[in-house]
Parts: structure tokens; sequence; C-alpha cells
């Protein structure tokens, strides 16, 4: 099983009219910009929960499609084309006077997912970030595009292992580009916060999340292949070792972030101590088919003592761990029986362990943004 950390997608957005702000100088464009205030508000009613279209509707508007997630990457598949050519053409004239004012006029606001405020400041609604640089849209839809991927590689999980590990690689591919191809370009001044979502270490600890997911769905089709408990060992350690590197970008030193999610530090590191605990699992039976009971059962104290010390406050992460912990520790009193009457090894601990080893398998799918290449002409 894996844990869910569904928070990315849980971002809220202000409305915007495209249409009310950009002078147009020609039908075509005030028609364009009119449909993407159109596609924009179908998402922003979507992730603000104020949709009133019923689910019959949104069945027949989205040919068919009886998934909400499915449903939503189709709306951002729609929205994300002519929002880059909106991009294109703002780009051509951004040293015009008019244009900035225009762009400043849009108050692109966004509320994130994943800042740390204090519960009694949510009382009050949650709070909006504006960033008045188009790229800053951009980024949020790509990141919002990105993080339904990964819902839907968990609802396609059960019954397609192949094309979840596919949507996790697709999804890391979109925080991939948000990293190198759309915040290098966003420019903003230094004192105007961010949320996270538009900050490199986010956007990077999201493409390592998603690579460490998508190794998971890979381990689990390894498992059905009953592929060698050394190598499913090696994968999950993979597993931490991307997490490993997702936590150093957080890190307080390291950081641009002031004020980030409990709940994201918490998915990551109970995520790590899971696949470290079976990393070490399928080590120890590997050692006890080699004739190595006793450092078997020294791997297995070692991993049980780090495990208990790591477990999780929410309950569905919690329920998860304690199972697997439950699972070893029975593996280990099997193994300490069958030691004390048959083996009578040493058992082994501290230096005498071997060190965990990591392999990593699965990379990104690259995003390709594709630009509607429709002129937008402005009374500039």
């Amino acid at each position: 099983m894996m844990l869910h950390f569904p928070d990315p997608a849980r971002l809220k957005t202000k409305k915007i009219l495209f249409e009310e702000v950009f002078a147009a100088l020609d039908c075509g464009t005030l028609e364009q910009l009119k449909e993407l205030s159109s596609k924009r508000r179908a998402i922003e009613e979507t992730i603000n929960a104020t949709s009133s279209i019923t689910e019959a509707i949104a069945r027949e508007m989205y040919g068919g499609l009886t998934s909400h997630n499915e449903q939503d990457l189709q709306k951002l598949k729609q929205f994300l084309p002519l929002l880059e050519n909106l991009v294109f053409h703002v780009d051509m004239v951004s040293s015009n006077t008019r244009m900035a004012h225009w762009i400043s006029n849009l108050r692109i606001q966004w509320a994130s997912a994943l800042t740390g405020t204090l519960p009694f400041l949510n009382l009050m609604g949650p709070k909006y970030f504006q960033v008045n640089d188009i790229r800053f849209e951009l980024g949020m839809n790509l990141f919002l595009y990105g993080a339904i991927l990964r819902e839907r590689a968990l609802e396609v999980m059960p019954e397609d292992l192949v094309q979840s590990a596919t949507l996790f690689r697709e999804a890391a591919g979109v925080y991939h580009h948000i990293s190198h191809g759309v915040l290098p370009s966003l420019q903003s001044a230094n004192s105007v916060q961010r949320p996270p979502e538009a900050t490199f270490s986010v956007t990077t600890v999201m493409n390592l999340i998603c690579l460490a997911e998508a190794q998971i769905v890979t381990i689990m089709k390894a498992e059905e292949k009953r592929t060698t408990a050394g190598l499913l060992g090696k994968l999950h350690y993979g597993v931490s070792e991307f997490l490993d590197e997702a936590v150093s970008l957080l890190h307080p030193r390291t950081s641009e972030l002031k004020d980030i999610s409990a709940r994201l530090l918490e998915y990551i590191s109970s995520c790590k101590a899971l696949h470290e605990l079976r990393s070490q699992k399928y080590l120890a039976e590997e050692l006890r088919t080699a004739g190595q009971v006793g450092v078997a059962i020294g791997v297995l104290c070692e991993a049980l003592t780090n495990a208990r010390k790591r477990i999780p406050g929410e309950e569905s992460w919690k329920d998860i761990i304690k199972k697997e912990i439950d699972e070893a520790a029975e593996a280990l009193r099997k193994l300490e029986s069958e030691n004390e009457f048959v083996w009578h090894d040493k058992i082994a601990s501290g230096d005498e362990l071997p060190l965990p080893q990591g392999s990593r398998i699965v990379k990104i799918i690259p995003y390709h943004p594709t630009r509607c290449e429709t002129p937008l002409v402005f009374k500039l």
C-alpha cells in the first residue's frame, strides 16, 4: 500500500476576466480572451468547489469521462495551450508600459495548499498570494496539473500499475518543467512573497516525490513478477534516496521557504521510514537465504527500532506503517526462533551490519508545453 498525500491538489484561486483587462484590437483577439476566461472559470469552479454543474452534465461535457480527475485534467489541457499563447504574446511586448499596467490589473491570486499557516488563521479563510506576472498564473496552473496527474495515478493504480507509474512520471516531468522552464523567467520583486508552489525548492521536491511514487508502483509490478528479494530491497531503498534528496531541499538553511506545511514534511518522513523498513525486510530475507541468519536478525532489529521512532500522527499513514512494523516483527520472531533451535548464529549489530544499497530506476517523462498559435493583437 502507498501513503496518500492529496494536499498539493487543494489549491484555491480568485476570478480573472482577461477580456476586461487586456484591450483587444480585433474581434479574433477578443474572442480568444473570452475563451481564456471561460476555460479558466471551469478550473476556478472546480478547485474552489463553486460549480453548479451536475455529474451527468459534466460527463456529457467531457466526452463521457466519469472520473473527476480525468475531467479536471481535460479542463487544464484545454486551458493551458491558450494560456501559453497569451504568455508568448505578452512576452513580445513586455517592455510596453501599458502591457505592464494590464498585467498588474489582472490581480493573479492563488492560495497555497502547502503553507504551514497556523490553524486559527484559516478561520479567516485561505491566505491569497498576489504576484503580478503572467508566468505566475502559468506556473500555478501547471502545478495543479501535476497534482491532479498524481491523484489520477493513485486512482488507476489498483487496476493498471503500468499506467499508474506512467502518470507519476508525467507528473514528475511537469514539476521539472515548472522548475526549469517557468520559474527562472518569473520576474517578481524580492519583496513580493510567493506561495511555496511557485518556488524552485517545492517544485523540485514534488518532482522527487512523484519519482519516488513512480518507483513504488514499479516495485509493486516487480513483486507481482516475483523479483528477487535483493533487488526489491534495493528498489525500496531507492525510494528512500529520492525522498532524502527532497528533505535536503526543505532544510531551513538551504530552502528559500519561510513557511512550509508540516504535513508535507511528515509525509516525506513517513514514506521514507516505510520504504526503509521494507528495504531492510527484503535485505534480511536475502541474508537468511544466504545462510547469514545472525546478520539478518541484526538488520531487522535495527530496522524495527528506527521505524518505531518514526510513526506518524496521520491515522491512515500510521495504520500502514504499523501493519508493516507488525509484519517485520513477526518475521524477526520466526528468525530468532529458527536461530535459537537450529543455527545458533551470533546476532550482528552496529558496524557488523551491511550498509543499505539503493537503486533508482525511474525517470521523468518530459513535459512539452503546447501553444494555441492564434495571433493576439492588443491596443498598445
